[in-house]
């Protein structure tokens, strides 16, 4: 049976409404779910960039980078090139320092910046909340390879894991470093602080199991049930 003129236009205009529907939701998850692209060295450019702060995630406030940034610059004045990278992902199968590795490799001798640079690469994979610290050869014998790990493992990765705390991972590795670069002891590692047990009057539940308070309680229900039962039959005969 045919449809009537106004029954055509009424589903006409349904199937419009159910097709602008469907493609919004369609691009609103094709936004909402981009992925993010993997990075590599190749990624990078051949020559060292002029700034020291590669923020490539976006996980630092204008604040913080400003600062971070003039802290790496310092670095200059014990001869070292440093820099921090920050990113979102990874290549398949590429680790932290083996990221590192290349890139050192990848700017070294580069733009003027002679082979006997020391270089000095921090970097903060933000997805798994992980650290690396690598150096070039020569800087390796000021810092040894122990204390770039432990920088990485413990002085960074602490902060990143307990609340997301880049500034406070990177202040505090540079400060390490800086310690040791201009002839210091290593300060060594953060100091974990245990959480002090606040007092209660709540009973554990070990207390709870071996207290004899729910036997009273039985008792004196039962006494307090049994006795005047006993009264009222001894009175009334």
């Amino acid at each position: 049976m045919p449809l009537s003129p106004v029954a055509a236009s009424l589903a006409i205009r349904r199937f419009g409404a159910h097709l602008l529907l469907t493609i919004a939701l369609v691009v609103g998850l094709g936004i909402g779910v981009a992925p993010a692209l993997a990075v590599s060295a190749n990624d990078y450019p051949l020559t060292p960039p002029s700034n020291h702060l590669l923020d490539e995630a976006n996980v630092f406030s204008r604040a913080s980078s400003a600062e971070v940034e003039n802290q790496l610059e310092a670095l200059s004045a014990e001869r070292v090139d440093a820099r921090l990278l920050t990113i979102n992902r990874l290549d398949y199968g590429l680790t932290l320092e083996q990221l590192g590795q290349q890139l050192l490799e990848r700017w070294s001798g580069s733009s003027g910046e002679g082979s006997d640079t020391n270089q000095l690469l921090l970097l903060i994979d933000t997805k798994t909340k992980a650290a690396a610290v690598v150096a070039s050869p020569q800087l390796e014998r000021q810092l040894q390879p122990d204390l770039l790990r432990s920088t990485a493992r413990t002085t960074m990765a602490q902060p990143l894991r307990e609340g997301d705390r880049y500034r406070q991972a990177t202040v505090d590795a540079l400060d390490r470093l800086s310690t040791v670069l201009r002839g210091g002891d290593d300060p060594g590692e953060a100091v974990i602080e245990e959480a002090a047990v606040v007092p209660t009057n709540i009973p554990t539940r070990e207390e709870t199991q071996s207290s004899k308070a729910f036997t009273w309680v039985v008792v004196l229900l039962v006494v307090g049930t049994v006795v005047p039962m006993l009264t009222w039959w001894v009175f009334s005969r």
